[in-house]
């Protein structure tokens, strides 16, 4: 799914100086299937990316298109689809839910379209050291330890494209290389792209290109 942003310009950040290269305000397409690096300082807007991206903010000029069609056009039933299928996030702010469990958090998507079994999803815990947290709550858990289960979460669905909002941000490099590793694998398996929003720090890892906000 190819993704064009048409000089779009998201309301809240029409008063900021913008950079010739910036996305904001310039012709820019998301081919599909490539790995993406969003830089960009605070405030310029990543998180704002990620919401217009997905549609849930509409406060902008320009056009968004996915394949060629204006975003603002989808039904709520077509988001459905979209959000289900074809992309998948992991938000700033992650959005778990912090009164249910590691284990609820996980199944609860896994079972909108069955990606993974139980003992799928605990291996990928294990992977990033977090498998004895399966039974915990987690609005108990550290920063980092929910943004491996976010990652986690996010990568339940088929997709082809995954949105990540500065997904690293409490992780340390160990962790953020295994984070990364399974990203990388989980996308190439899907034929899938995605894109990574970051302060400038590229983690080690081979981009198939740079943007800048």
């Amino acid at each position: 799914m190819k993704i064009t942003l048409k000089q779009v310009m998201p309301s809240p950040l029409s008063s900021i100086k913008h950079g010739t290269d910036s996305i904001w305000g310039n012709d820019v397409v998301l081919e599909p299937g490539k790995k993406i690096m969003l830089n960009a300082a605070s405030g310029k807007g990543k998180s704002t990316f990620t919401y217009t991206v997905l549609g849930l903010r509409n406060d902008y000029a320009g056009v968004i298109a996915y394949d060629g069609k204006d975003v603002k056009t989808f039904t709520p039933d077509e988001w459905t689809e979209l959000r289900k299928k074809k992309i998948a996030v992991v938000f700033q702010d992650l959005q778990l839910f912090p009164s249910l469990t590691v284990k609820e958090n996980l199944l609860m998507k896994n079972a909108l379209t069955n990606c993974f079994s139980e003992t799928e999803l605990i291996g990928q815990l294990d992977r990033l050291g977090i498998a004895d947290k399966w039974e915990q709550k987690c609005g108990i858990l550290s920063m980092g330890q929910q943004q491996r289960v976010a990652i986690i979460r996010a990568l339940a669905q088929p997709y082809e494209w995954l949105i990540m909002d500065e997904p690293f941000s409490h992780l340390d490099e160990v962790n953020t290389q295994l984070c990364m590793q399974m990203i990388h694998q989980r996308t190439t398996e899907l034929q899938a792209g995605f894109v990574l929003t970051s302060l400038g720090d590229d983690h080690q890892f081979s981009f198939d290109y740079m943007l800048n906000l």
